[in-house]
């Protein structure tokens, strides 16, 4: 008889762990999140009327300033995520 092996779909390393502590996969979460949240903040501007424009709507400090800097903050939680050692234990 032949034996068959299954891949795993897991995220393990050969030994069996986990690739990433339980930790790590909390701050990738929450910077996914966050990175929603900064889409969501760009989203809007649309007007009743297609024929008039108002700068104001589409130009906001939320969609040009904050909406960028809450996407920058949430990719450098996922940096932060996927380059955090476990700390070891003593």
């Amino acid at each position: 008889m032949a034996q068959t092996t299954v891949k795993s779909t897991n995220q393990v390393s050969p030994e069996g762990k986990p690739i990433f502590p339980k930790e790590n996969y909390k701050f990738m979460l929450i910077g996914i999140i966050v990175i929603i949240i900064g889409f969501l903040l760009m989203t809007g501007g649309d007007s009743p009327d297609p024929n008039t424009f108002k700068a104001s709507d589409v130009y906001s400090f939320r969609r040009i300033t904050l909406a960028p800097i809450v996407i920058v903050l949430g990719l450098l939680i996922e940096v932060y995520a996927i380059m955090r050692r476990p700390k070891a234990n003593a």
